[in-house]
């Protein structure tokens, strides 16, 4: 009899365990906060219109169907795993595998009504070209972009969309040829913001930043945001008409209300095969995997060098691994896969008119300038994303 797998989450972490659990022949039930699956990494076209908000979307309905996993729409409440048990709003779930993948919360600032998040909520997305859309129809206006960090771990921070939404949106007023008309400054608490891409990807953002004629605000605590600016630590002020932030991940409130092992940010401590690390009671036995629990994606405390990022490429790594390390136990298998060494910075940063290729391991670290050809190649991998994940092309080995 086929095992009953329970994933939670439907974005890159989630969907890949669903899919490759059900490779190896599991009855996998998929439970998502929303009825799609959002392409993060391409929605920094929407604020510039160049995409529309279904284009960065794919049901997960028809997700469901091409990979025959069952899909629930349901808000998850609690997880209780000493019970087997998941509580959402509408239903609670038994499991004999969970693998958690509902991503991380995000860091509190004072006045945060007043900034708008490429990696927030998707519909934010909209939000952001409406009020650049607006500024564009008054003819001038100061933009700010910036990202913030979390001290107690540092891998979750989003500093690559704010580069690029704010590069997009320069690109976007040069062709209007009204650039000269609007004041854009890049913001962020910390001195050497994007310093995980290595020395010499700061000093090529730097020179970026003189050539694009974008101003730079940074290693400052942010105080409070207000509707017309950023109030930093020492009560200077950063005039602003719109302000895109990324806040700082930490865990999901649900995680404060579970049974699930927690480093100091709030993230479910996991060991290397992504299986959770309980530790409930010091007279309890607790073997690897007495729960059969795992967590994947932004939802882990994931370990590595002091420059780790989490990144869609790496969510779906782990996914893979838990299928197969869970296909292992139930053979009685010893094998099994980890996710540390496969960690690394990847990414294609788009400008609008062209692109950076970033890349960071262990041994070296990377910028390479790509011209029109690397904003092409980003798209074109958003056309993969979506189609490969609906079984319309193959899947190309590593990706």
């Amino acid at each position: 009899m086929k095992k009953k797998i329970l994933v939670l989450g439907g974005g890159f972490a989630g969907l890949e365990s669903a899919i490759w659990l059900r490779k190896e022949g599991f009855d996998v039930t998929l439970v998502s906060n929303r009825d799609y699956f959002y392409i993060y990494p391409i929605s920094i076209w929407i604020p510039t219109g160049e995409y529309n908000f279904d284009d960065v979307k794919v049901d997960l309905a028809d997700l469901s169907k091409v990979h025959g996993f069952e899909l629930i729409i349901d808000e998850v409440e609690s997880i209780k795993t000493k019970e087997n048990k998941v509580y959402c709003k509408n239903n609670t779930f038994s499991y004999e595998y969970l693998v958690i993948a509902i991503g991380g919360g995000k860091m509190k600032h004072n006045g945060e009504e007043n900034f708008i998040s490429i990696c927030g909520a998707p519909e934010e997305s909209i939000k952001i070209k409406n009020r650049l859309d607006e500024l564009i129809k008054k003819g001038s206006g100061k933009l700010t972009f910036g990202f913030g960090g979390n001290p107690k771990d540092p891998s979750n921070v989003r500093g690559g969309p704010a580069f690029e939404v704010m590069f997009n949106v320069h690109n976007k007023l040069k062709k209007l040829g009204i650039r000269d008309k609007f004041e854009i400054t890049f913001f962020a608490p910390m001195p050497k913001p994007g310093a995980r891409m290595g020395e010499k990807a700061l000093d090529m953002m730097d020179m970026m930043f003189d050539r694009l004629n974008i101003k730079k605000h940074v290693g400052k605590k942010i105080k409070k945001f207000e509707k017309d600016g950023i109030i930093f630590e020492d009560d200077s002020k950063l005039e602003s008409d719109l302000t895109m932030f990324i806040p700082a991940g930490n865990g999901h409130k649900v995680f404060a209300n579970s049974d699930l092992p927690l480093n100091e940010a709030g993230f479910i401590k996991i060991n290397e095969y992504c299986e959770v690390m309980h530790n409930f009671d010091e007279n309890e036995e607790s073997e690897t995997g007495k729960y059969r629990v795992f967590a994947v994606g932004d939802s882990a405390a994931i370990d590595g060098p002091d420059w780790r990022a989490k990144q869609g490429h790496l969510a779906e790594v782990m996914a893979k691994a838990v299928a197969y390390n869970i296909t292992q136990m139930e053979k009685g298998s010893e094998s099994r896969k980890e996710y540390i060494s496969h960690i690394n910075i990847l990414c294609v940063m788009d400008t609008g008119d062209g692109a950076a290729f970033v890349y960071r391991d262990n041994s070296r670290a990377k910028m390479i300038p790509m011209p029109w050809i690397g904003h092409l190649m980003k798209k074109g991998w958003g056309w993969y994303c979506r189609n490969s994940k609906l079984n319309k092309i193959p899947r190309l080995p590593g990706m």
